[in-house]
């Protein structure tokens, strides 16, 4: 959906099977013209992404490789009833490294010290917080 009638500038990649769907510029025109309550949803969605856009890129900016790990686990993990935080999604180190902008062996080399200084855990391919990560490495 390029609303400007500009080219895409984003693609897609899914951590499980996902259908997609296209939707022209004319059918989003007609469904806002139906349902204005449906762009003020989108615009502020786009804003949220907007600002999650500008959080990345500040983050490459300004963070080392193990803030930006550090800033990813805790933006994906999700309270237990055990205290700990687990990760839902299934990431491999190089899906890790292609969110954070590092190669895999870094990625490697960061999860497993924060796995023996007790940070994390490795679960099926689930990492789990357990205690506070550091803010330093």
């Amino acid at each position: 959906m390029a609303l400007d009638g500009g080219p895409r500038s984003a693609s897609i990649i899914t951590v499980e099977p996902t259908v997609c769907a296209v939707v022209s510029r004319e059918v989003l025109k007609t469904h806002i013209q139906r349902d204005p309550d449906f762009a003020l949803d989108m615009i502020m969605r786009l804003i949220q992404r907007a600002r999650v856009a500008t959080e990345s890129a500040r983050g490459l900016a300004l963070l080392d490789v193990y803030g930006r790990v550090r800033q990813l686990l805790e933006n994906e993990a999700t309270p237990q009833s055990d205290g700990s935080r687990l990760i839902e999604n299934k990431l491999t180190h190089q899906d890790i490294a292609d969110q954070v902008g590092a190669s895999r062996e870094m990625i490697t080399k960061v999860l497993k010290e924060l796995a023996v200084g007790g940070y994390i855990s490795v679960e099926r391919r689930r990492i789990r917080i357990v205690k506070l990560l550091p803010t330093g490495w």
